[in-house]
C-alpha cells in the first residue's frame, strides 16, 4: 500500500472501530477495547506515512469518486505542510486513548469512544482535505464530535454551559469560513489548485476582507484573542484526555487552515504580517496573564493555550512581514518556530494536561488551594508534570526552547533588517516573547509548587494515589518526547524545510538554507544544556551514594514552629499577588477579604476572582443586547405546529420567488 492508501486505512479503522464501540451492547469493557485498539491503529496508519511525507518532503493525493455535491470527488491529499500537523495529531490522539481508557474507566459512556475517534478522523480530513466542501465537512464533524466529549459529564451545569458555549463559538467561526470559501469557490471549482488560481487574481481590496475573514475563522478555534473565550470553559469541563487533544492538536486545525488558505490569497500584504503579530503577542501577554490569577489547575492550562498559540502567531507574523518585505530568512525563521512550536505544544501540553487529569484522578480535585505535597504521593505523575512545565517555560535544553528560540532568531534578524517596518515588528516581537517567557516561567513556579510542593492542604490531598500504568506510561512517553526534540533539534529542523517551502511556495533549498542559520547556535545551546543537566544529574546521584546512609533526619529549626500546619504555606492567589497586582488595570480582580476583628479574632478569610476579561466587557454586553433585541419575536412563538408549518412555507416561497427574479 502506498502511503495515501495507509492513511485513507487509518481514516476507516478510525470510524469503523468509533461505530464498532457504540455497537458493543451493554459491555462498557468491549466498548473501550474497541474504541481504544481502534484509536491507536488507525492512528498508527496515519502517522507513518506523515514522517515519511515529512523525511521525503512528499506530495500525494488521491480523487475518489462521490456523487453530488462534490463535483470533483472526494479529494484528499498529503504534502510536508499536512504532515507537520498530522504527526502530532496521531501521535497524540493514541496516546490519549490509552490514557483515556483508564481515566474514564467505569464512567465511559458507548457514545464516548465514538465521539473520540470521529473527533481524531475529523481532524485527520481537515488537515488532508484538498476541496473546499470536503474541509467545511470535516469541519464540522470535528466541531460537532468535540462538542458531544465536553458535555461528557452533562449533569454539571459548568459542563453544560461551556459546551454552548463552545458550540457558540465555533459556529460563529463557520460562519466567517462559509463566507470566505463562497467568495473563493465564486469564481471557480471548489478544488485548492482551483481557489489557488482564483485567489492569485483577487483584487487587493478583496484580498483583505478575505484575510480578515479568515482570521476570525481560524482564529476563534485556535483561540486568537478576543475569540479566545471558549477555550477556558471547555477544556476544563472535558475530560481530561479530550482536553490534552483539545488543547494540543483541534486548536491547531485553525492553524492549519489560516497557513492553508492564505496561500491561496497570493503575495501577503505587510500589515498582515503586523496584524498576526499584534494578535501574537496581546494573545501570548494576555493569556499568561490570566493564567497567572487562576485557581483552577485545568483552567490554567487553558489560558497557557491561548498563549502559545499567541507565540505561534507571533512567529507566522514575522513570516509573513518577511515573505511581504523580501526577506526570506526571516520568513524561513518565523515559520519554521512557528510550525515547531505546534508540534512542540501539542506534546508538553498534552502532557500538562495528562497530568492535570492524574492529579483529579489520584487528588479529587484539580483547586489549587485544595491540594499540595502530591510529589510524596505521586511521584511519576510530580515528575512527568515537571519536565512539562519546564518545556512550557522554554528552559534549554527541553523543546520549548527550540522552537522559540528560532522565533527569537526570525526577530532579531528583523531589528537588523534594512526596513523600518521589520525592525518595529522584530523589536516587538522580542519584546513579547521576553514578557511572556518570564511570566509563564512565574505561573508553572506557582502551579508545580502549589500542587506538588509543601505539605497537604486538605484530607483528600493526603490520601492521594497514584495514577495507574496505563495513565503514567502515556505521560512518560511525551515527557520523553519533550527531551527528545530537544536534544536533537539539530537533526529535526531540516525536517521542516519542506514544510516551510509549502508556506513559503519557494524551493525547499531556499528554505533549508533560512532554517540551517539556527542549525550551528542551536547545536551549542543545547549541547551546553544537556551537558549542564548531567553534570547536575551525577553530581546529585554522588552525593546520595556518600551520603544516603549517613543522613539522619531531623526536624530542621523553624523559628520556634515545631508543628508547621499547611495554612502556613503560601496559596495560589498570595504566590501570584504581586504579579496580578502589578497588572492590576488588565486583570480587574476581585477580592473578598474578612478581617480579623477583636482581642482574640476567630478568623479571617480571603478570596479573590478574575473574570476575563473579553467575556466581561465585550461578550456579555454583546449578549444581552442580542437576547433583549430577539425577545422582540417572541410574538411569533405561539406554540402551535400548523403555524410553523405557515413559517416554512412562506420561507420556500419567497425564496422561490427570489431565485425566479
Amino acid at each position: 500500500m502506498n502511503p495515501m492508501q495507509l492513511t485513507l486505512a487509518g481514516l476507516v479503522v478510525l470510524m469503523l472501530s468509533g461505530g464498532a464501540s457504540v455497537l458493543a451492547g451493554r459491555s462498557a469493557a468491549w466498548s473501550a477495547r474497541l474504541g481504544v485498539f481502534g484509536a491507536v491503529a488507525g492512528c498508527a496508519l496515519g502517522f507513518f506515512p506523515a514522517v515519511g511525507a515529512l523525511a521525503g518532503g512528499l506530495s500525494l493525493s488521491v480523487r475518489i469518486p462521490w456523487p453530488l455535491p462534490l463535483e470533483r470527488g472526494l479529494e484528499l491529499g498529503l504534502d510536508p505542510l499536512s504532515a507537520v500537523f498530522l504527526v502530532p495529531m496521531t501521535l497524540l490522539g493514541a496516546l490519549c486513548a490509552v490514557y483515556g481508557a483508564a481515566y474514564l474507566g467505569k464512567g465511559a459512556g458507548r457514545a464516548s469512544w465514538f465521539h473520540y475517534n470521529t473527533l481524531v478522523a475529523s481532524m485527520m480530513a481537515v488537515v488532508l482535505a484538498r476541496d473546499a466542501v470536503v474541509f467545511l465537512v470535516a469541519w464540522e464533524t470535528m466541531a460537532l464530535s468535540s462538542f458531544f466529549l465536553v458535555i461528557h459529564e452533562h449533569g454539571r451545569a459548568q459542563a453544560r454551559r461551556a459546551a454552548w458555549l463552545y458550540m457558540v463559538a465555533t459556529h460563529l467561526g463557520t460562519a466567517f469560513l462559509l463566507a470566505m470559501f463562497a467568495i473563493l469557490c465564486a469564481r471557480g471549482s471548489a478544488g485548492f489548485d482551483a481557489l489557488a488560481r482564483a485567489g492569485a487574481a483577487l483584487p487587493a481590496p478583496l484580498a483583505a476582507v478575505l484575510f480578515v475573514f479568515a482570521l476570525a475563522g481560524f482564529g476563534t478555534k485556535a483561540g486568537f484573542m478576543p475569540f479566545h473565550v471558549w477555550l477556558p470553559e471547555a477544556h476544563p469541563a472535558a475530560p481530561s484526555h479530550v482536553s490534552a487533544l483539545m488543547s494540543g492538536i483541534m486548536i491547531k486545525t485553525g492553524i492549519y487552515g489560516l497557513l492553508r488558505v492564505l496561500g491561496f490569497l497570493g503575495a501577503p500584504a505587510p500589515w498582515w504580517g503586523g496584524c498576526l503579530l499584534a494578535v501574537g503577542v496581546s494573545s501570548g501577554v494576555l493569556g499568561v496573564l490570566f493564567a497567572l490569577a487562576q485557581h483552577d489547575l485545568k483552567r490554567l492550562l487553558a489560558y497557557h493555550s491561548v498563549e502559545n498559540i499567541g507565540i505561534i502567531a507571533i512567529g507566522l507574523g514575522l513570516g509573513y512581514l518577511g515573505l511581504a518585505q523580501g526577506l526570506p530568512a526571516v520568513a524561513a525563521l518565523g515559520f519554521a518556530g512557528a510550525l515547531l512550536h505546534v508540534v512542540n505544544h501539542a506534546v508538553f501540553k498534552g502532557l500538562l494536561f495528562l497530568g492535570a487529569g492524574a492529579v483529579l484522578h489520584g487528588a479529587g480535585t484539580g483547586e489549587l488551594d485544595r491540594l499540595g505535597g502530591l510529589l510524596k504521593r505521586m511521584p511519576g505523575t510530580g515528575a512527568a508534570f515537571l519536565v512539562g512545565a519546564a518545556a512550557i517555560c522554554g528552559l534549554p535544553p527541553l523543546n520549548g526552547f527550540v522552537s522559540e528560540f528560532l522565533i527569537y532568531l526570525a526577530a532579531f534578524r528583523g531589528v537588523v533588517s534594512p526596513s523600518a517596518a521589520v525592525v518595529v515588528a522584530g523589536l516587538s516581537g522580542l519584546a513579547g516573547l521576553a514578557l511572556i517567557g518570564g511570566l509563564a516561567a512565574a505561573c508553572f513556579t506557582k502551579a508545580f509548587g502549589v500542587v506538588f510542593l509543601g505539605e497537604p492542604r486538605t484530607e483528600r490531598a493526603a490520601t492521594a494515589h497514584e495514577a495507574g500504568p496505563a495513565m503514567r506510561w502515556p505521560m512518560a512517553a511525551l515527557a520523553c518526547l519533550c527531551g527528545a526534540i530537544g536534544v536533537f533539534s539539530p537533526a529535526v529542523l531540516p525536517l521542516l524545510a519542506p514544510a516551510v517551502a509549502v508556506v513559503m511556495k519557494d524551493t525547499p533549498e531556499a528554505a533549508t538554507a533560512g532554517v540551517a542559520a539556527a542549525a550551528t547556535p542551536l547545536t551549542w545551546i543545547v549541547t551546553a544544556a544537556a551537558v549542564l543537566a548531567l553534570l547536575v544529574a551525577a553530581l546529585y546521584a554522588l552525593r546520595f551514594r556518600l551520603l544516603g546512609a549517613r543522613a539522619r533526619h531531623a526536624v530542621t529549626w523553624d523559628c520556634g514552629y515545631a508543628a508547621p500546619t499547611p495554612r502556613m504555606q503560601y496559596t495560589a492567589s498570595s504566590f501570584a499577588q504581586p504579579l496580578t497586582d502589578l497588572f492590576a488595570p488588565l486583570l480587574r480582580t476581585r477580592r473578598e477579604h474578612v478581617p480579623p476583628k477583636g482581642i482574640f479574632p476567630a478568623g479571617t478569610a480571603f478570596s479573590t476572582e478574575t473574570d476575563d476579561l473579553f467575556q466581561r466587557n465585550l461578550y456579555a454586553p454583546l449578549f444581552r443586547m442580542t437576547g433583549a433585541a430577539l425577545a422582540w419575536f417572541r410574538w411569533a412563538q405561539q406554540g402551535r405546529v400548523q403555524l410553523y408549518v405557515l413559517y416554512i412555507a412562506l420561507t420556500l416561497l419567497a425564496l422561490l420567488l427570489f431565485c425566479f427574479e
